[in-house]
């Protein structure tokens, strides 16, 4: 068997299960590994779509340019497409954008027009604006423009969606994607939520992104609008692929998180993955943490390849410059474990141990804090301070089961995870953590823990 054309090989990429990063974690964790397209990107997947149905209703036509506003990746897809249908290219992109993706470009002949980054979208200067002008200027040119183009929604609803379906055998229970066009999140979403409407849909975003803030409370907030680095996430604008209806809650990434997170995933998953794919893990990683149960199936859409920031996140000097560079002097949750006087022996009462008992426990234990389970599913925590506010206003609760009383259950992390990440888990809401073992063990991590560690 042999393909046509090299646009024939899109699609059907693979689907991996994490083993390493996703330690801590209940459920499972799979990586929709985009990089196999043969652009190295989710994006070939809009661009022959976006081709095709401008061909179909005579948009672009035969000897036609095509033209188009990028971060890189979509004008790689678009590229390839002209490249087997016989198009010209233009693509604009903004100058936050690596070099690499630049000299990709040009690599397959399209001409590239780098433009500010730190302009308004309406600025005549912007990468938007000027990808419009050249389409207004150049006779017989198209302007697939991937952000309000719907096609690039339909792309994933009719490839993604499917794919990921049939490759969880149906029993996929989260979807986690970076949002910056929306069509990749929007669209595959719609298709999952069509097959079973429990599927919950988790939205990436970035500092300097308008989309979280907007999804919660409706209002555009140009003060959520500033420079950030990372690429191929996060707007200035609202695009109509951004369908909200069918993202079900967002969280924000850091550049540096994201930096740091696609490193681990070359290092530790063999994934040699692109900046904006770090954000997605980083985020869905936090976020199933909290969240994710023993059966949950998350899929995280990972959508680049990694040569396009060699000079970048996988530039020792470049992560120094910007403060990226992981903190190897910081001693781990792993660390603590080892380095624990004592029984490493976790200690829980079931829910509906009454209160009075659960103070006994305490006491002779000689613990401040006790995680809450059932059916052996870790379904709270209690402290000291806690009940002992209680109590001198209700005295009558001693009898009443400890789930009366319980907050919700301490937060698990990665036994890699820092001195530093730790310490800034736990707060007044989170008053120890939980981590597990090689053995699959779980064990808990306190504040005199991290002080001990911390002196040591």
């Amino acid at each position: 068997m042999y393909y046509n054309s090299i646009i024939e090989t899109i699609g059907n990429t693979p689907l991996i299960k994490l083993n390493t990063l996703n330690e801590g974690i209940e459920g499972t964790i799979l990586a929709k590994v985009e990089y196999f397209n043969p652009g190295n990107s989710v994006k070939d997947r809009i661009a022959i779509k976006m081709v095709e149905d401008a061909e179909k209703d005579g948009r672009l036509r035969p000897g036609g340019t095509i033209i188009e506003g990028t971060s890189g990746n979509t004008g790689m897809g678009l590229a390839l497409a002209a490249i087997a249908k016989g198009y010209k290219c233009i693509f604009t992109l903004a100058d936050k954008q690596s070099q690499e993706k630049i000299d990709i470009l040009r690599a397959v002949g399209a001409e590239v027009v780098v433009c500010p980054t730190n302009v308004s979208p309406e600025d005549p200067r912007s990468y938007y604006s000027v990808a419009k002008k050249y389409n207004e200027s150049i006779p017989n040119s198209f302007y697939p423009n991937q952000y309000d183009n719907l096609s690039n929604q339909a792309a994933h609803y009719e490839t993604t969606g499917p794919e990921v379906w049939e490759q969880t055998e149906g029993k996929i229970t989260h979807f986690a994607a970076g949002v910056g066009t929306g069509g990749t999140i929007s669209g595959v979403s719609k298709y999952l939520k069509e097959q079973n409407a429990e599927v919950f849909t988790l939205g990436i975003d970035t500092y300097g992104s308008v989309f979280k803030k907007y999804k919660e409370t409706g209002e555009f907030d140009e003060k959520e609008v500033f420079p950030y680095l990372t690429e191929g996430i996060g707007e200035d604008i609202l695009p109509e692929n951004v369908a909200f209806d069918m993202i079900d809650e967002f969280i924000k990434v850091t550049d540096k998180d994201a930096a740091i997170m696609a490193r681990r995933l070359s290092r530790e998953e063999g994934m040699f993955v692109g900046w904006s794919c770090g954000s997605a893990m980083h985020g869905a990683l936090r976020w199933a943490r909290k969240n994710l149960k023993k059966d949950d199936m998350m899929v995280v859409l990972l959508p680049d390849h990694g040569t396009r920031y060699l000079g970048k996140i996988y530039n020792d000097s470049w992560m120094k410059d910007h403060g990226y560079l992981e903190k190897r002097e910081f001693a781990t949750a792993q660390d603590i474990l080892l380095n624990r006087n004592g029984s490493n022996e976790l200690v829980t009462i079931p829910a509906s141990t009454p209160v009075g008992d659960a103070i006994k426990i305490l006491s002779e234990r000689g613990i401040s804090q006790i995680p809450v389970t059932e059916n052996e599913e870790f379904v709270g925590s209690l402290t000291d301070s806690k009940l002992l506010h209680k109590l001198i206003e209700e005295p009558e609760l001693r009898g009443e089961p400890v789930s009366k009383l319980m907050d919700k259950p301490f937060q698990f992390v990665s036994s890699r995870d820092t001195l530093d990440v730790l310490s800034s888990l736990i707060d007044k809401e989170n008053k120890a953590l939980m981590v597990r073992d090689q053995l699959n063990q779980v064990h808990i991590i306190t504040q005199s823990d991290l002080l001990m560690a911390m002196s040591s």
